[in-house]
């Protein structure tokens, strides 16, 4: 009898495997064998990477168990599963889907006692902030990067930046010193430290010694910089803590050492798909490796589109589809997707024109490669000339939003879905000034951003109270200047006429036989009975300030930090201002976000005393480190506003692009200093690594439009002061 595979009665897989096109129907039928896959834009790849998968449990007796799917975000893993859910059921959940991270967190869990990793915690940034001091602190007098004078701790950002990316790239500081010394005695061979013309003392034909000294000094401050990175692991180490980039290469390390390890694994995934290749790190890339080596001709599917890259670092963006496209270069197979069925032609033609600008592509390192997209959506092949993107130019800022928020009136009132709409910035303070423009024509938007709960005006409230509650318990009267601050505190409504009272008789006494502070005179009126029947005594809003205060300042010493937490919202008034407030569900999620952040500081560290926990707060907010709460505004069904890079993946009937001037694009200020790697270190380096980098941003933003694309600058300021837009509108006209 025949044994009918229980995934090819999927009447859903059937409908969408028949309506893929011949080039993705050649990647999804090539189930053996290395591919790789070009998808530009709206050409359909998650649909291929579910039907992939969707083919080898039909045409194979391969288990879900055997398939393993390595994507770049959470998201991308949520989609799939949607996805596959549809046509195989709940097998899907079998299926392997990660990301890197929480596969190699997969890995460490599954083998505890290989790792020693059980009593481990990630490194919080403000544990980054610290380490990265001690380091400093603790340099020699003669090091390149130790400063005496202004900021002491400025090389911090760039350190960080420098080692996260060591550990992405696999990057040993042995490995980067070689490459310095190389870069370095290659420099006399190099044409631009040839003068040109007699200056400064060089005749025509001289070697400019000079310019050669200067770049040697730049990369050997970053050699001063790598030769620290073992250092700050073995200080990480010394506290038991790790970073996330740490994992993967904790895991490459095990496979380098573990033979029977890496079988175990290699064994068990029997097809491997990657999706985003473009953005996948040295580290990725060699996990990814380490899996399908074990095959001489391994099943493993890449897809990726280089002209989206806009995570990977330093313009390495088109290395690892190069690497692999030439490690397979006999067997593999290289699918290109041109049919778009996304936008109208008008839109992909100006996209094309775009990207067309920058050098570094696949398609102008692989031989043969062509990739012009064209519109595949009957609903968009008839749209002519009215399907043309429209720049348009205002006088400021202000005429933009107002005239965007007009345009998004007259699209509702013309009964277009508020979801189909969509306005793209480049920075999120732009979407948070449109948000006010919006919410004043009650149009309804969807925003997600992160806030700072340390800047929030009741978040730094809750945070004064905890301060003066420390500062009375360290010296008695210690808090008096904040007492004024506090008594004013919405929480206890307390007119603001009964507190100038109250301070100007403690001012008065001060200077007075019985010398008192503004908390023992509150105390003393809050307590003393009243003379006669029409002795009112203070305000009742002071006398319960002064009763809440008391009990919080005799608790600090007695309670854990967190019952103190409690019982300063429970008691203190708090919970009770939140839940009469207009905005109370936003109001209980800071709290909440407070509530949690100081759980997880006793937890890292049991001992934390109300005083260290002020002190924390003072080093975050000193570092400018944030205490993060995502804030989400309106319902997913309004206009839809988000950055260029919050827009990747996503597609958008109408869409606006906002503020593409010069300033928000190309000349944004970048962070100060940085450590630049030699150039020996990449296979192939644009001219303009950060510009190739900034237009591939603006591409993806360009092609989320469907039907309608808008694109709009300003030519002054608010203040008056001129502004240019941005060149890449110059590059589209």
């Amino acid at each position: 009898m025949l044994m009918v595979n229980k995934y090819q009665q999927s009447e859903k897989y059937t409908e969408i495997y028949n309506n893929l096109n011949s080039q993705q129907r050649l990647a999804v039928d090539t189930i053996e064998g290395p591919v790789m896959v070009i998808a530009g834009p709206g050409t359909g790849k998650t649909q291929i990477l579910s039907a992939r998968i969707g083919k080898i449990l039909m045409e194979t007796d391969t288990r879900p168990e055997n398939i393993l799917c390595l994507t770049y975000t959470d998201a991308g893993v949520v989609a799939m599963r949607k996805r596959l859910n549809t046509f195989i059921g709940p097998d899907a959940y079998k299926v392997n889907l990660f990301t890197f991270h929480a596969f190699c967190n997969e890995i460490i869990q599954e083998n505890l006692s290989l790792f020693e990793k059980t009593s481990m915690d990630p490194l919080s940034d403000l544990e980054k902030i610290e380490l990265y001091k001690q380091l400093i602190d603790t340099l020699p007098k003669d090091h390149l990067l130790k400063r005496y004078r202004g900021d002491v701790y400025f090389e911090i950002r760039n350190l960080q930046s420098l080692f996260s990316t060591m550990k992405r790239e696999g990057w040993t500081p042995a490995f980067i010193n070689t490459k310095i010394d190389e870069y370095i005695a290659d420099l006399p061979n190099r044409d631009e430290y040839i003068c040109k013309r007699a200056s400064k003392g060089f005749k025509k034909g001289d070697l400019r010694t000079d310019k050669i000294e200067e770049a040697a000094e730049k990369v050997e401050k970053m050699r001063a910089a790598v030769n620290e990175f073992d250092r700050f692991q073995l200080l990480m180490r010394s506290r038991s803590r790790y970073d996330f980039d740490d994992m993967i290469n904790w895991v490459l390390k095990a496979f380098e050492e573990n033979e029977n390890l890496l079988l175990r694994y290699q064994e068990e995934y029997l097809y491997i798909l990657v999706d985003e290749y473009q953005d996948t790190s040295g580290t990725q890339n060699r996990l990814v490796q380490f899996l399908i080596n074990y095959w001489e001709t391994p099943n493993v599917f890449v897809v990726g589109d280089d002209d989206q890259s806009i995570y990977r670092f330093q313009g390495a963006n088109v290395e690892n589809m190069l690497a692999f496209a030439e490690s397979y270069k006999k067997e593999l197979l290289t699918v290109v997707l041109t049919d778009n069925y996304r936008s109208t032609q008008p839109i992909l033609d100006v996209s094309k024109t775009l990207i067309d600008t920058n050098s570094e592509r696949l398609v102008s390192q692989i031989e043969g490669l062509s990739k012009e997209l064209m519109c595949a959506n009957d609903k968009w092949k008839l749209v002519g000339k009215e399907g043309q993107p429209l720049i348009h130019e205002y006088e400021t800022p202000r005429h933009e939003m107002v005239h965007l928020t007009m345009q998004a009136e007259a699209l509702l009132k013309q009964g277009v879905s508020p979801g189909r709409m969509c306005i793209i910035y480049r920075e999120n303070k732009y979407g948070e000034e449109l948000a006010h423009y919006l919410k004043l024509k009650t149009i309804p938007y969807y925003s997600k951003r992160k806030l700072n709960i340390l800047e929030m005006p009741f978040g730094k409230k809750v945070i004064a109270i905890l301060r003066y509650l420390a500062a009375e318990h360290d010296i008695p009267y210690g808090g008096d200047e904040m007492l004024f601050e506090l008594l004013h505190f919405d929480f206890y409504g307390i007119p603001a006429i009964e507190v100038a009272k109250l301070t100007v008789e403690a001012a008065d006494r001060k200077y007075g036989e019985s010398k008192t502070s503004l908390r023992r005179l509150l105390h003393e009126k809050a307590v003393k009975p009243p003379k006669d029947l029409f002795d009112k005594g203070i305000h009742q809003g002071l006398q319960n300030a002064s009763r809440i205060l008391e009990k919080l300042i005799g608790e600090v010493p007695n309670v854990t930090l967190q019952t103190l937490f409690e019982k300063l919202i429970r008691e203190g008034g708090i919970l009770k201002y939140v839940m009469n407030h207009a905005d109370k569900l936003w109001l209980l999620q800071v709290l909440t976000a407070l509530f949690d952040f100081i759980k997880e500081e006793t937890r890292r560290n049991p001992l934390l005393t109300l005083q260290g926990l002020v002190d924390i707060i003072d080093l975050m907010e000193k570092e400018g480190l944030p205490l993060p709460l995502v804030q989400v505004s309106g319902n997913e069904k309004g206009i839809n506003l988000l950055t260029a890079h919050g827009s990747k993946g996503l597609e958008y009937e109408y869409v606006f692009i906002a503020g593409a001037n010069a300033t928000s694009w190309e000349k944004k200020r970048k962070p100060g200093g940085g450590f630049s790697f030699p150039d020996n270190m990449f296979s192939s380096v644009p001219k303009s690594v950060e510009e190739e980098e900034l237009r591939r941003l603006f591409y993806v933003a360009l092609t989320r439009a469907e039907r309608h694309l808008f694109i709009s600058y300003s030519r002054f300021k608010n203040d008056g002061k001129e502004l240019e837009p941005s060149m890449f509108i110059a590059e589209i006209q």
